[in-house]
């Protein structure tokens, strides 16, 4: 038998990246493991993907193309040629661009799969050559990427190699052993050398259990809290006067902010005693390096943008950038020198484009947004709508139009599958080839196809060549091979890729961007920040021209943007709905609701697979504190229902101590089979968005639990 090893890379939307290894036997993969040779995988892959294998074999993958030969929703489907499916779809978008226009056309996608040439951008210059409506895709760090940029510019901050070396380290609504779980021996090896770890959660969750102190917190109050940490530090004369003066700008104007941001006041709205908060501030200020790693969930909320930008000041603020392993780690992604412009082609889109943002997909379908024209023809590949969305009655309902004609390309019957009337065949990670960027290390990774494609699968970069060539394009940039695309999506004249050849990465399967080493590395010792002014802006500069999305979260377009005015000074803004700012709401909805990201799920997918399924467990569970659960007469395993005025899902109750009064828990990612009644957690999140980049407020939610 021939066996052979291949090294490839994860695919997944997850900061680590990983480093794999693919043992295939006579063409057949047998085996994923992690690369023990990584510096960041360590030989070690987590739950979600430790058996990516089964993934691919699994039984219930699509193979060839099918078409709907029932009603939509009732997943009746009969097997077609790649031609019918392409002369099909070509035909109708044909058909829809001649009676409506391009723009009732809708792409939909987001981060099924990561990879630079099959990820984000792959359908961008199809969809920008027609003239379609623009999918704006704020799931993630749209709130963030604004604030970071209005605050320190896209650098890629501290190297997470680096936290070894810091001593005081604050991870900030993440929860890294689940969801970034390779950094976690760099900050174990930094607690072993005496760092201290701090964890602002609601939940004590696995990463917070390990923690020196884990600090709860009410969901979206986090701004106030960094903001009376600001005020501590300037009131005790805790600030590096010297970095402040040389590489800040605006540092009066947040002092005279931050004056009415008082520990009391804090204490108040996030429930953090008084004396924590000032404990905090002064360990932090007076314990370098210091440095804090937010997660994605610190912007899910009303304030998002602005908690960011509050927690970026405070690096600023102490000098704590002087130092290796000091400072603000958000994503690294911005070190990479990824030629966006190439990959999504914004230089094909006509002078105006009307935008549409991912959130609001079931609005758009049943009308609610007057669209002209509407939407009438919708494309979804690397995404999962109806299990992650919103308004899932309304998005469900405009699935269900006889004149919506949807394609959706997956590996799986998904939930929002089953309501395609084309469904296509989409290749694994194992059956492509592909290169990879990173969001938590700064790693180049290089993923080499391991096997075959199985049945008729294709990768989402063959798919758009078919696509391009049925709608009669005939630009040559739309054919490129796949390797073609590779060698152009980077900038190899980049310094950080000095030296570092496209053979290199794949022979080796990853190398490290050519920066100073993580025990050199302080990017921002002497100020350098990408931003206007190159210095660290507690008073943004570029707030004046209103709210944005970054451009790389909207196919490469900058029009249409919100637009709306930006205080340029950091400020808190309170959740929308919580027990002091809608107070009548929750008389009736007392407990706040988050919906973090799952041990075991990476946002849907996995939801369907057995391994890890029974590592969450079958059905949907919900974490309530005991007394929330006495309150209502509610014991562990029960069965229960959680609901607000937008909608309801069933679940069954895990009772612990390790949810703050309050607060219940339901992990996303569970498919709507695992819900009982077929609802997901999202069926309760409001449309609303944060008040910066259009970020979803998946943690800005009032919910009532009881018995089923």
């Amino acid at each position: 038998m021939a066996r052979t090893t291949v090294i490839g890379a994860c695919p997944h939307d997850c900061p680590d990246t990983c480093s794999i290894l693919t043992t295939v036997e006579d063409g057949k993969a047998i085996a994923v493991r992690g690369n023990p040779d990584h510096p960041f995988t360590r030989g070690r892959l987590c739950v979600k993907v430790n058996n990516y294998e089964e993934r691919v074999y699994s039984d219930k993958r699509i193979l060839h193309p099918l078409k709907r030969v029932g009603p939509k929703g009732s997943r009746q489907f009969q097997r077609i040629s790649w031609d019918e499916a392409i002369e099909t779809i070509a035909s109708r978008w044909k058909s829809v661009i001649a009676e409506h226009g391009a723009q009732a056309i809708l792409p939909y996608s987001y981060l099924g799969t990561q990879g630079i040439i099959n990820g984000l951008n792959v359908g961008d210059p199809l969809f920008n050559k027609l003239g379609a409506t623009v999918l704006e895709r704020t799931f993630c760090d749209s709130a963030s990427c604004t604030a970071y940029m209005m605050t320190i510019g896209h650098t890629p901050g501290v190297d997470p190699e680096s936290f070894v070396h810091s001593k005081y380290i604050i991870l900030w609504a993440c929860n890294t052993l689940s969801t970034n779980s390779h950094h976690w021996p760099f900050i174990e090896q930094a607690k072993k050398a005496g760092a201290k770890l701090v964890v602002i959660d609601p939940v004590r969750t696995r990463t917070a259990r390990l923690a020196d102190w884990h600090i709860p917190i009410r969901p979206g109050t986090d701004a106030a809290l960094a903001l009376a940490m600001i005020h501590v530090i300037i009131k005790e004369n805790l600030v590096d006067r010297d970095y402040v003066d040389k590489y800040t700008v605006g540092y009066d104007e947040l002092a005279e902010r931050a004056s009415s941001y008082t520990p009391e006041f804090a204490a108040e709205e996030t429930g953090i005693p008084v004396s924590d908060i000032i404990k905090l501030a002064r360990e932090f200020a007076t314990t370098p390096p210091a440095v804090v790693r937010i997660g994605v969930a610190v912007e899910r909320h009303a304030g998002g943008g602005q908690t960011v930008r509050a927690i970026a000041c405070l690096p600023g603020l102490i000098g704590a950038w002087k130092h290796v392993g000091g400072g603000l780690l958000q994503l690294p992604i911005w070190a990479f020198p990824v030629r966006w412009d190439v990959l999504m082609r914004p230089d094909l889109q006509p002078e105006t484009m009307r935008v549409l943002n991912s959130w609001r997909l079931g609005a758009a379908l049943t009308g609610e947004l007057g669209f002209d024209p509407p939407i009438k023809a919708l494309f979804v590949y690397n995404a999962n709508p109806m299990a992650m969305v919103t308004e899932q009655g309304k998005l469900e309902k405009g699935l269900e139009r006889e004149d919506l004609f949807t394609v959706v390309s997956e590996h799986f019957l998904t939930d929002t599958a089953r309501y395609a009337d084309i469904v296509l065949p989409a290749t694994t990670q194992l059956e492509q080839k592909d290169i990879m960027f990173s969001w938590g290390h700064l790693y180049l990774s290089y993923n080499n196809q391991a096997i075959a494609p199985l049945g008729e699968a294709v990768a989402n970069t063959e798919l758009f060549r078919r696509l391009a060539r049925a709608m009669g394009v005939t630009d040559p940039s739309f054919f490129r091979s796949d390797d073609e695309i590779i060698e152009n999506s980077l900038d190899w004249t980049s310094p950080v890729l000095s030296g570092i050849t496209l053979d290199d990465v794949k022979t080796k399967g990853y190398v490290r961007l050519n920066m100073p080493a993580p025990a050199d590395w302080a990017p921002h010792r002497e100020g350098n920040f990408p931003t206007a002014s190159g210095k660290c802006e507690f008073k943004s500069t570029i707030a004046g021209g209103g709210n944005f999305v970054v451009p790389l979260f909207r196919q490469g377009y900058n029009g249409d943007q919100d637009g709306a005015p930006v205080d340029p000074l950091p400020h808190y803004i309170p959740p929308n709905e919580n027990a002091r700012t809608a107070p009548a709401l929750a008389t009736r909805y007392p407990l706040s609701l988050i919906s973090p990201k799952s041990h075991a799920f990476l946002n849907s997918n996995y939801g369907n697979l057995p391994a890890q399924t029974a590592q969450a467990g079958e059905e949907q569970a919900v974490l309530l504190n005991p007394d929330d659960a006495a309150k209502r007469g509610i014991v562990a395993g029960a069965p229960i229902r959680v609901f607000n005025d937008r909608g309801s899902f069933e679940a069954l109750a895990t009772v612990s101590p390790d949810i703050m009064p309050g607060v219940v828990v339901a992990p996303s990612g569970y498919w709507q089979r695992s819900n009982r009644k077929g609802a997901t957690v999202h069926v309760l999140t409001p449309p609303a968005f944060a008040d910066l980049g259009r970020a979803p407020t998946f943690s800005d939610i009032l919910v009532q639990v009881s018995g089923a």
